[in-house]
């Protein structure tokens, strides 16, 4: 018990100074160590298959044959594996993607003394995406998700939607970006509903070619919101592309109690991406690893 208490403190802690409203803290979590690295807005700048997870109104601006995976590193053993992929068919762009994360190890106490039992709480979402563009430079997405936790002898399920929008008219190498995320509701969990953490997040993302450095650099940033939560965050981001080979990301994350600093590192290889991440905590509580691979066909 000891696990889950210091792990679920640990993730309200992270991902707001009044996190212990809500619940399913997982589906707060950064994907993709790229966005992880430059702040883990999502919202704008990002045109891949992990667009689905943030924005998927990004998925239609360049829809792309893509796959994904990547592994997370929490502290006390808190897990989680993501896989997805994006395809074009029929002119409608489309995604999927799965993401489970657990916390092994946890003790079943009755009274004082020797554990009697151990357990592995377990979460789930499976998501399906697809958009549209309506009109010039204007991008609509939608993800439906099924979730599910488990802990011990007891389970949930239910059901959420993400919607959200991109503009790219305002100037050229510029993009806004607009999402809601989990929109729904659980079933219960033994005697009470489990509060999804519905959040709303807007931003905008530059890039620009530097020639002289032969690099791109791409600077990303805006706000953050939970419906049930009267705090904001702010988030920004930047990373320099040397030869489309080599990346170096930084970010920031302004508002939360436990974090604040990000960086990262990506090495393009032909049509293959390669991504890693490092979130470091305060108050000891050690640093977040999140290592991805995305391969476009």
């Amino acid at each position: 018990m000891k696990k889950i208490l210091l792990s679920v403190l640990f993730l309200g802690l992270v991902f707001a100074q009044d996190g212990g409203k809500i619940g399913m803290h997982f589906l707060k979590n950064g994907t993709g160590a790229r966005n992880i690295a430059m702040g883990d807005l999502g919202v704008a700048g990002n045109k891949d298959v992990t667009s689905i997870f943030y924005n998927p109104a990004n998925m239609v601006i360049e829809p792309k044959y893509q796959i994904f995976a990547a592994h997370n590193e929490w502290i006390q053993d808190v897990k989680t594996e993501i896989i997805a992929a994006s395809f074009v068919l029929w002119g409608i762009p489309l995604a999927a993607g799965v993401n489970t994360t657990s916390i092994p190890g946890i003790e079943v106490r009755e009274r004082p003394g020797d554990p009697t039992a151990e357990f592995k709480a377990q979460y789930f979402s499976g998501s399906i995406s697809s958009g549209f563009s309506p009109f010039e430079n204007l991008y609509l997405g939608a993800s439906m998700k099924y979730l599910y936790e488990g802990m011990y002898s007891d389970d949930a399920s239910g059901m959420a939607f993400d919607l959200g929008a991109a503009y790219t008219g305002l100037m050229e190498n510029l993009e806004l970006g607009v999402a809601v995320r989990n929109m729904g509701s659980m079933n219960n969990l033994r005697d009470e509903k489990t509060v999804l953490p519905t959040d709303i997040r807007f931003g905008a993302a530059y890039s620009n070619e530097i020639e002289s450095i032969n690099s791109n650099i791409s600077l990303v940033g805006g706000i953050q919101k939970y419906t049930e939560l009267k705090d904001m965050h702010f988030h920004a981001g930047t990373e320099i592309l040397w030869a489309q080979l080599l990346a170096l990301r930084l970010g920031y994350a302004l508002g939360y109690d436990a974090k604040n600093i990000s960086f990262g590192i990506g090495i393009n290889w032909n049509s293959a991406n390669f991504d890693y991440a490092n979130t470091p905590f305060t108050d000891n509580f050690g640093s977040g690893h999140t290592i991805s691979l995305m391969y476009t066909f």
